[in-house]
Protein backbone atom coordinates (compact mmCIF):
# COMPACT_ATOMS: atom_id res chain seq x y z
CA UNK A 1 0.00 0.00 0.00
CA UNK A 2 3.11 2.24 0.68
CA UNK A 3 4.21 1.99 -2.50
CA UNK A 4 0.88 2.37 -4.11
CA UNK A 5 0.42 5.81 -2.01
CA UNK A 6 3.47 7.24 -3.05
CA UNK A 7 3.75 6.50 -7.04
CA UNK A 8 0.14 8.23 -6.90
CA UNK A 9 1.70 10.78 -5.12
CA UNK A 10 4.61 11.36 -7.33
CA UNK A 11 2.68 11.42 -10.19
CA UNK A 12 0.02 13.82 -9.14
CA UNK A 13 3.20 16.32 -8.42
CA UNK A 14 4.53 15.90 -11.80
CA UNK A 15 1.62 15.53 -13.40
CA UNK A 16 1.20 12.53 -15.32
CA UNK A 17 -2.46 11.51 -15.27
CA UNK A 18 -3.51 7.96 -14.22
CA UNK A 19 -6.56 5.46 -13.37
CA UNK A 20 -7.08 3.26 -10.55
CA UNK A 21 -8.99 -0.08 -10.67
CA UNK A 22 -10.82 0.84 -14.30
CA UNK A 23 -11.14 -2.48 -14.80
CA UNK A 24 -13.63 -2.12 -17.01
CA UNK A 25 -11.25 0.63 -19.22
CA UNK A 26 -8.61 -2.14 -19.17
CA UNK A 27 -11.38 -4.34 -20.56
CA UNK A 28 -12.11 -2.34 -23.35
CA UNK A 29 -8.96 -1.17 -24.49
CA UNK A 30 -7.06 -4.10 -24.50
CA UNK A 31 -4.01 -2.39 -26.02
CA UNK A 32 -3.61 0.04 -23.21
CA UNK A 33 -0.89 -0.80 -21.10
CA UNK A 34 -2.17 -1.79 -17.31
CA UNK A 35 0.11 -1.10 -14.70
CA UNK A 36 -0.59 -3.90 -11.55
CA UNK A 37 1.18 -2.52 -8.35
CA UNK A 38 0.38 -5.21 -5.20
CA UNK A 39 0.09 -8.82 -4.30
CA UNK A 40 0.17 -11.54 -7.00
CA UNK A 41 -3.52 -12.23 -6.75
CA UNK A 42 -4.52 -9.12 -8.17
CA UNK A 43 -3.63 -10.72 -11.91
CA UNK A 44 -6.08 -12.96 -11.17
CA UNK A 45 -8.83 -10.60 -10.70
CA UNK A 46 -10.06 -10.25 -14.44
CA UNK A 47 -8.98 -11.87 -17.40
CA UNK A 48 -6.44 -9.82 -18.60
CA UNK A 49 -5.76 -8.86 -22.03
CA UNK A 50 -3.69 -5.77 -22.00
CA UNK A 51 -0.39 -5.76 -21.44
CA UNK A 52 0.80 -5.49 -18.11
CA UNK A 53 4.29 -3.67 -16.41
CA UNK A 54 3.70 -5.65 -12.77
CA UNK A 55 5.09 -4.50 -9.71
CA UNK A 56 6.49 -3.19 -7.29
CA UNK A 57 5.33 -5.28 -4.14
CA UNK A 58 5.48 -8.78 -5.39
CA UNK A 59 6.20 -12.46 -5.29
CA UNK A 60 8.91 -13.04 -2.18
CA UNK A 61 10.34 -15.30 -4.79
CA UNK A 62 10.11 -15.97 -8.29
CA UNK A 63 9.54 -19.33 -7.93
CA UNK A 64 6.47 -18.89 -6.33
CA UNK A 65 5.48 -18.53 -10.10
CA UNK A 66 8.42 -18.92 -12.66
CA UNK A 67 6.19 -19.50 -15.24
CA UNK A 68 4.20 -15.98 -14.69
CA UNK A 69 5.88 -14.22 -18.17
CA UNK A 70 4.38 -17.30 -20.34
CA UNK A 71 1.05 -17.43 -18.66
CA UNK A 72 0.19 -13.90 -18.40
CA UNK A 73 0.12 -10.97 -20.67
CA UNK A 74 3.25 -9.09 -18.31
CA UNK A 75 5.94 -8.02 -20.41
CA UNK A 76 8.00 -5.95 -17.68
CA UNK A 77 7.80 -7.18 -13.76
CA UNK A 78 9.23 -4.82 -11.32
CA UNK A 79 11.21 -5.48 -8.23
CA UNK A 80 12.23 -2.80 -5.65
CA UNK A 81 16.15 -3.73 -5.47
CA UNK A 82 18.91 -4.28 -7.01
CA UNK A 83 20.09 -7.56 -5.23
CA UNK A 84 16.31 -9.07 -6.03
CA UNK A 85 16.46 -8.27 -9.39
CA UNK A 86 19.20 -10.38 -9.36
CA UNK A 87 17.44 -13.50 -7.90
CA UNK A 88 14.34 -12.71 -10.32
CA UNK A 89 16.38 -12.84 -13.53
CA UNK A 90 16.58 -16.50 -14.32
CA UNK A 91 13.15 -17.31 -14.12
CA UNK A 92 11.92 -13.97 -15.49
CA UNK A 93 12.16 -13.18 -18.79
CA UNK A 94 12.63 -9.03 -18.18
CA UNK A 95 13.06 -7.34 -14.87
CA UNK A 96 13.95 -4.16 -13.51
CA UNK A 97 14.38 -2.48 -10.57
CA UNK A 98 12.68 0.54 -9.29
CA UNK A 99 12.32 2.39 -5.82
CA UNK A 100 9.43 4.02 -4.89
CA UNK A 101 10.01 7.52 -3.72
CA UNK A 102 10.49 8.50 -0.15
CA UNK A 103 7.69 12.07 0.81
CA UNK A 104 10.86 14.05 1.86
CA UNK A 105 8.08 17.17 2.99
CA UNK A 106 6.81 14.69 5.45
CA UNK A 107 9.43 13.20 6.05
CA UNK A 108 11.67 16.62 7.00
CA UNK A 109 14.81 17.34 8.99
CA UNK A 110 14.83 18.50 12.60
CA UNK A 111 17.25 20.74 14.36
CA UNK A 112 19.76 18.29 15.84
CA UNK A 113 19.43 20.51 19.02
CA UNK A 114 15.66 19.78 19.90
CA UNK A 115 16.42 16.01 19.86
CA UNK A 116 16.71 14.18 23.25
CA UNK A 117 17.73 10.79 21.86
CA UNK A 118 21.18 10.33 20.85
CA UNK A 119 19.80 7.04 18.89
CA UNK A 120 16.87 5.52 17.75
CA UNK A 121 17.42 1.54 17.79
CA UNK A 122 15.23 0.26 15.04
CA UNK A 123 14.44 -3.50 15.12
CA UNK A 124 13.28 -5.24 12.10
CA UNK A 125 14.74 -8.34 13.25
CA UNK A 126 12.51 -11.07 11.22
CA UNK A 127 13.88 -14.69 12.25
CA UNK A 128 15.23 -16.11 15.53
CA UNK A 129 14.46 -13.17 17.22
CA UNK A 130 15.31 -14.57 20.50
CA UNK A 131 18.83 -15.32 19.50
CA UNK A 132 19.48 -12.29 18.31
CA UNK A 133 18.17 -10.22 21.36
CA UNK A 134 20.82 -11.77 23.07
CA UNK A 135 23.73 -11.89 20.44
CA UNK A 136 22.70 -8.59 18.97
CA UNK A 137 20.14 -6.22 20.39
CA UNK A 138 21.38 -6.32 24.27
CA UNK A 139 24.67 -5.97 23.09
CA UNK A 140 24.04 -2.81 21.53
CA UNK A 141 21.78 -1.20 24.55
CA UNK A 142 24.91 -2.33 26.79
CA UNK A 143 27.43 -0.85 24.39
CA UNK A 144 25.19 2.28 24.41
CA UNK A 145 24.67 2.69 28.27
CA UNK A 146 28.77 2.12 28.76
CA UNK A 147 28.90 5.11 26.11
CA UNK A 148 26.68 6.99 27.93
CA UNK A 149 24.46 7.81 25.28
CA UNK A 150 20.34 8.29 25.07
CA UNK A 151 18.57 5.62 22.97
CA UNK A 152 14.93 4.90 22.73
CA UNK A 153 13.62 1.52 20.68
CA UNK A 154 10.91 0.47 17.97
CA UNK A 155 9.84 -2.57 16.53
CA UNK A 156 8.61 -3.20 13.20
CA UNK A 157 5.52 -4.00 13.05
CA UNK A 158 4.86 -2.83 16.29
CA UNK A 159 4.00 1.18 15.70
CA UNK A 160 1.96 3.75 13.61
CA UNK A 161 3.99 5.79 10.77
CA UNK A 162 3.33 8.46 12.98
CA UNK A 163 5.01 7.23 16.27
CA UNK A 164 7.96 6.45 14.20
CA UNK A 165 8.23 10.25 12.36
CA UNK A 166 7.77 11.50 16.10
CA UNK A 167 10.83 9.43 17.08
CA UNK A 168 12.84 10.65 14.18
CA UNK A 169 12.29 13.76 15.39
CA UNK A 170 13.84 13.74 18.41
CA UNK A 171 16.27 11.18 17.59
CA UNK A 172 20.10 12.20 16.51
CA UNK A 173 20.91 8.49 14.83
CA UNK A 174 20.21 5.57 14.10
CA UNK A 175 20.07 1.90 14.46
CA UNK A 176 19.18 -0.43 11.90
CA UNK A 177 18.72 -3.91 12.11
CA UNK A 178 17.19 -6.14 9.76
CA UNK A 179 18.58 -8.83 8.08
CA UNK A 180 17.85 -7.76 4.43
CA UNK A 181 15.74 -4.90 2.55
CA UNK A 182 14.17 -5.36 -0.80
CA UNK A 183 14.05 -1.57 -0.73
CA UNK A 184 14.10 -0.63 3.20
CA UNK A 185 11.66 2.48 2.54
CA UNK A 186 11.42 2.97 6.86
CA UNK A 187 15.66 3.33 6.73
CA UNK A 188 15.11 5.60 3.39
CA UNK A 189 12.21 7.75 5.78
CA UNK A 190 14.94 8.35 8.63
CA UNK A 191 17.77 9.40 5.74
CA UNK A 192 14.79 11.89 4.61
CA UNK A 193 14.41 13.01 7.86
CA UNK A 194 18.40 13.82 8.02
CA UNK A 195 19.16 11.03 10.83
CA UNK A 196 22.53 9.11 9.91
CA UNK A 197 22.04 5.60 9.84
CA UNK A 198 24.78 2.36 11.30
CA UNK A 199 23.35 -0.27 9.91
CA UNK A 200 23.92 -3.92 10.24
CA UNK A 201 24.60 -5.35 6.98
CA UNK A 202 25.57 -8.84 7.65
CA UNK A 203 25.36 -9.87 3.86
CA UNK A 204 25.13 -13.43 2.60
CA UNK A 205 22.46 -15.47 1.38
CA UNK A 206 18.89 -15.13 1.54
CA UNK A 207 17.78 -16.85 4.50
CA UNK A 208 13.82 -16.37 4.30
CA UNK A 209 12.89 -19.93 6.25
CA UNK A 210 9.68 -20.01 3.94
CA UNK A 211 12.12 -20.75 1.00
CA UNK A 212 15.97 -21.17 2.97
CA UNK A 213 17.53 -23.75 2.03
CA UNK A 214 14.88 -26.23 0.66
CA UNK A 215 13.44 -24.18 -2.11
CA UNK A 216 16.02 -21.06 -2.82
CA UNK A 217 19.27 -20.39 -1.96
CA UNK A 218 20.33 -16.89 -3.40
CA UNK A 219 23.29 -14.72 -2.11
CA UNK A 220 24.10 -11.80 -1.22
CA UNK A 221 21.95 -9.83 -0.04
CA UNK A 222 21.92 -6.41 1.48
CA UNK A 223 19.86 -4.91 4.13
CA UNK A 224 20.64 -1.73 2.76
CA UNK A 225 20.25 -1.66 -1.19
CA UNK A 226 20.24 1.96 -1.81
CA UNK A 227 23.13 3.84 -0.01
CA UNK A 228 26.30 5.75 -0.17
CA UNK A 229 28.67 7.18 2.04
CA UNK A 230 26.38 10.43 3.07
CA UNK A 231 24.04 7.81 4.58
CA UNK A 232 25.85 6.29 7.65
CA UNK A 233 28.52 3.52 8.55
CA UNK A 234 27.40 -0.29 8.47
CA UNK A 235 28.59 -3.41 10.18
CA UNK A 236 28.77 -6.81 9.01
CA UNK A 237 29.27 -9.55 12.45
CA UNK A 238 28.08 -8.46 15.76
CA UNK A 239 31.97 -8.57 16.43
CA UNK A 240 32.31 -5.60 14.67
CA UNK A 241 29.78 -3.39 16.45
CA UNK A 242 32.13 -1.95 19.15
CA UNK A 243 34.59 -0.45 16.50
CA UNK A 244 31.90 0.51 14.22
CA UNK A 245 29.80 2.65 16.82
CA UNK A 246 33.26 4.80 17.34
CA UNK A 247 34.00 5.73 14.03
CA UNK A 248 30.23 6.04 13.22
CA UNK A 249 29.69 8.44 16.59
CA UNK A 250 33.34 10.26 15.58
CA UNK A 251 31.68 11.03 12.43
CA UNK A 252 28.50 11.69 13.21
CA UNK A 253 29.63 14.66 15.81
CA UNK A 254 31.97 15.88 12.88
CA UNK A 255 28.71 16.35 10.77
CA UNK A 256 30.46 14.22 7.87
CA UNK A 257 26.86 12.48 7.16
CA UNK A 258 24.60 14.34 4.57
CA UNK A 259 21.77 11.55 4.65
CA UNK A 260 19.14 13.84 3.61
CA UNK A 261 21.16 14.90 0.42
CA UNK A 262 21.26 11.25 -0.50
CA UNK A 263 17.30 10.80 -0.75
CA UNK A 264 17.26 14.24 -1.94
CA UNK A 265 19.59 13.38 -5.27
CA UNK A 266 18.03 9.81 -5.59
CA UNK A 267 15.16 8.94 -3.67
CA UNK A 268 12.29 11.84 -3.86
CA UNK A 269 8.64 11.04 -5.07
CA UNK A 270 9.05 13.13 -8.00
CA UNK A 271 12.30 11.48 -9.26
CA UNK A 272 11.21 7.87 -8.37
CA UNK A 273 7.56 8.86 -10.32
CA UNK A 274 9.14 10.22 -13.27
CA UNK A 275 11.48 6.35 -13.81
CA UNK A 276 8.20 4.65 -13.33
CA UNK A 277 6.55 6.81 -16.10
CA UNK A 278 9.86 6.63 -18.48
CA UNK A 279 9.45 2.85 -18.13
CA UNK A 280 5.88 2.51 -18.55
CA UNK A 281 5.75 4.72 -21.41
CA UNK A 282 8.90 2.38 -23.22
CA UNK A 283 6.53 -0.67 -22.94
CA UNK A 284 4.08 1.08 -25.08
Amino acid sequence: MRVFLNLRDGLDRIGVPYRVNDYRFAANNPSHLACVIGKPHLLDHIDWKSPILFGAAIHSHPSDDPRLMERLPVKKVLVPGPWMKEMCAPYWKSVEYWPVGIDTDRWHAVDSQQKKFDVLLYDKIRWDHDSFETSLLEPIRNLLRKKGRSFAEIRYGFYEEDDFLNLLGQSKTMIFLCEHETQGIAYQQALSCNVPILAWDRKGVWRDPAYFPERAIFQPVTSVPYWDERCGLKFEKETDLPMAWEEFWTKHRALEFKPRDYVMEELTLQLCASKYTKIAMDLM
